[in-house]
């Protein structure tokens, strides 16, 4: 199993989570992260450091999100690595709010 972020990320891209992350597995797109499912090790530690809850494990993603399973480990393909945190953008917070983003996904 792995743990996968979701669309309440999209134009947060808070990273507290890459922050506990031991195995460095997030990668990082211009408005999103993802974790890579092959470098995961399933420590859940990110799940509670995310402060808008876009974590979830495989097993538990909700049904309306499933589709960010394939999406993240097609991503960390592609998407270089985070290991440090860094500033959230400066709309962060009011983007947290905002339910509906899969659109605004920049890959």
């Amino acid at each position: 199993m792995t743990y996968v972020v979701t669309e309440t990320c999209i134009k947060c891209k808070y990273t507290d989570c890459v922050d506990v992350c031991p195995v460095d597995c997030f990668r990082e797109g211009p408005n999103f992260l993802v974790i890579d499912p092959d470098e995961c090790i399933d420590c859940t530690l990110c799940v509670a450091e995310c402060p808008v809850e876009a974590i979830f494990a495989e097993d538990d993603v909700p049904d309306s999100q499933k589709e960010f399973t394939p999406l993240n480990a097609e991503l960390s393909k592609v998407w270089k690595p985070i290991i440090e945190k860094k500033d959230g953008p400066p709309d962060a917070d009011e983007w947290a709010k905002v339910k509906e983003k899969k659109h605004l996904l920049e890959k």
